[in-house]
């Protein structure tokens, strides 16, 4: 199976920034669309941005500006880079890849990283 390894979270102080990357590995044949999702405490999971395989981009409106995310298709690898952080960036990120893992299969299948916490303090 496909593997998404995330890295990058920890803790900062408002203002600060940080890049967040999660690295898919194992059975790839090809990935399409990769992006990034985060839940806060009771809160409900909010898409932050995705980018396809082509590189279109598409941010949430509340990270629009201070975001940017990019992916290195050599290393099945998605990134996040964040500025400006505010104390309501904070949450749990969770990266998504969309995944062929067959030769023989046109389906892809989204597999999801484990989350990495995000803590902005004032």
């Amino acid at each position: 199976q496909v593997q998404l390894v995330e890295s990058g979270g920890g803790l900062v102080q408002a203002g600060g920034s940080l890049r967040l990357s999660c690295a898919a590995s194992g059975s790839i044949f090809s990935i399409n669309d990769m992006g990034w999702y985060r839940q806060a405490p009771g809160t409900q999971r909010e898409l932050v941005a995705t980018i396809t395989r082509a590189g279109s981009l598409n941010y949430a409106d509340s990270v629009k500006g201070r975001s940017t995310i990019s992916r290195d298709n050599g290393k099945n690898t998605v990134y996040l880079q964040m500025s400006s952080l505010k104390s309501e960036d904070t949450a749990v990120y969770y990266c998504y890849v969309d995944v062929r893992e067959y030769v023989t299969s046109t389906y892809f299948y989204r597999r999801w990283g484990q989350g990495t916490q995000v803590t902005v303090s004032s």
